[in-house]
């Protein structure tokens, strides 16, 4: 029991709860993306609206930690954990759905669809992991962002086997103990990502607005593999980095702070 003096106001209450609708609302988002899929004709707009929705879905994961910051979420509702309910909206809308956007779009050889069950299963691996995300503010292992890698494959035509290779590949990266940074934790590398993905979020939008049933605006899309390309890029510098670091016997925790 919290002492009546220790309870958070009503105003507060009201605001927690508010916060954690906040982030709930993407089962909101992962049931209209549900309804799309299952539709019997499906056209690139449909894709499109459900790439659209996953947007959505990431704006509201990359703000609704700052508004449980901000009104200090464990305090106003101490009986229900934030955590479990974002893990669950971001299993749903960062794994299952891409993978079945993937799967229903017929990317994927169907001797080769085994490998969305691999990514799956590896996504899985990497939600339930207790340092999956660490303390130096970043994650361990590729994390799971199933769909940044089925908007660029549907939206930039690659599929077959060239698919399966990427999929197969992220997939087994999720095992692997590299890191990746964490935009919107605090950290140099952080920071820095988070302010080149403002840009990079302006252009997947523009590719997601107008009507992709005339042709997609493939220009734009290009223009904005920059930035997961220099995501990763930077991921593995600086996984290679702080191997090399600790083979040579510096203190790779120490210098793990540039993130």
């Amino acid at each position: 029991m919290i002492p009546l003096s220790d309870r958070p106001s009503s105003t507060r209450r009201l605001l927690g709860w508010a916060v954690h609708a906040y982030t709930g609302s993407g089962l909101l988002l992962a049931a209209w993306i549900t309804a799309l899929l299952l539709q019997a004709e499906r056209t690139p707009d449909t894709y499109r609206h459900c790439f659209l929705l996953m947007f959505v879905a990431v704006v509201i994961d990359a703000t609704d930690g700052a508004l449980a910051r901000w009104v200090r979420i464990k305090e106003a509702v101490p009986s229900f954990d934030g955590r479990r309910l974002d893990d669950l909206v971001d299993f749903l809308l960062f794994t299952c759905l891409p993978l079945l956007v993937l799967d229903r779009a017929g990317l994927i050889p169907s001797d080769g669809r085994w490998v969305l069950l691999l990514a799956l299963a590896a996504s899985a691996y990497g939600f339930s992991q207790v340092d999956a995300k660490a303390a130096d503010g970043s994650f361990v292992g590729f994390p799971s962002y199933w769909n940044v890698v089925a908007f660029y494959l549907y939206a930039l035509s690659v599929n077959g086997w060239w698919a399966f290779a990427i999929i197969f590949g992220f997939a087994l990266l999720t095992f692997l103990p590299s890191r990746y940074p964490y935009p919107t934790q605090p950290g140099r590398v952080n920071r820095w990502m988070l302010g080149l993905s403002v840009p990079w979020a302006g252009l997947v939008l523009a590719g997601l607005l107008p009507s992709w049933e005339d042709g997609m605006p493939r220009s734009v899309i290009w223009a904005s593999v920059a930035y997961p390309v220099m995501y990763l890029g930077v991921a593995w510098t600086m996984s290679m980095w702080r191997n090399a670091s600790g083979r040579a016997g510096g203190s790779p925790t120490k210098r793990s702070t540039v993130l």
